[in-house]
């Protein structure tokens, strides 16, 4: 049994508010270690949160290392809202390599009178690309062109058949790698110089902002601005939740711009 100290100098009152002024203290030292304890365990539930999260993260970014890239990833991409596959070139040497080894007699190939413009392919596949593909591909070609960098508001981009596009030059005419001569009728389209970068499966997609919403779970419209690449990196990847930067910095044209709001 617990044993009660009582002084025989002071009255029982008196000795009633000692313990009642030790019970007091008592009572706050157990408040203070509750409050300290329920402070360590939001800490604790913080921190895991925080874990989790990064674990997620690295998951993510191990699947994408693991997954075994397309061949044409190492161009400009994408598929167009009807599902049509469309390759771009990045310089002078993928424009030369997307003509010369992926072109087939029944794709259609994109580019514009400008220097400095990638010429993208739709991979026919067999099957005739409806007018929404065509827009998307002319979409393409104007905005990873010099147009983006130079701020143009739009530019004529045309299209052709592969017997159109040459490597014979004039004579006494020299054609530099990437260059072709284009012979024959061209049908122009007026493109919209706007893009989309979005999230497919946890990988990284951009395109024309329609083909990129037929495909993507999220994502955001890039125009012409004056952000600089890096910049407008970070901030789709917070938006994202997805992709590393240099992945990011890939999809985008070449030039400022700005994520639309």
């Amino acid at each position: 049994m617990p044993q009660i100290k009582l002084y025989i100098e002071k009255s029982l009152e008196e000795n009633a508010g000692i313990y009642y002024d030790e019970a007091k203290k008592l009572r706050k030292k157990i408040e203070g270690a509750r409050e300290a304890l329920q402070h360590h365990y939001s800490k604790l539930n913080e921190l895991e949160q925080k874990q989790e999260k990064l674990e997620e993260k690295q998951q993510k970014i191990l699947q994408q290392k693991q997954r075994k890239k397309e061949w044409y990833e190492k161009f400009r991409w994408f598929f167009s809202s009807e599902g049509f596959l469309c390759i771009g070139g990045r310089d002078a040497t993928t424009n030369e390599i997307i003509i010369k080894k992926h072109t087939e007699k029944d794709d259609i190939i994109f580019h514009t009178d400008m220097a400095g413009s990638p010429f993208f392919v739709v991979k026919s596949d067999g099957s005739a690309p409806g007018k929404d593909t065509l827009q998307e591909a002319a979409n393409a070609t104007a905005s990873y062109s010099k147009a983006w960098q130079k701020g143009l508001a739009t530019l004529g981009v045309f299209y052709v058949k592969p017997e159109q596009v040459s490597k014979k030059a004039q004579s006494g005419e020299y054609l530099s790698k990437g260059s072709f001569v284009i012979r024959g009728k061209t049908n122009y389209s007026q493109p919209e110089m706007k893009l989309a970068v979005g999230v497919q499966n946890g990988m990284i997609i951009a395109g024309p902002v329609n083909a990129v919403k037929k495909h993507a779970e999220k994502f955001c419209i890039i125009v012409q601005g004056s952000e600089k690449t890096s910049d407008v990196a970070k901030k789709l990847q917070k938006k994202l939740g997805a992709g590393t930067l240099d992945e990011i910095i890939a999809m985008l044209p070449a030039g400022s711009s700005k994520v639309q709001k």
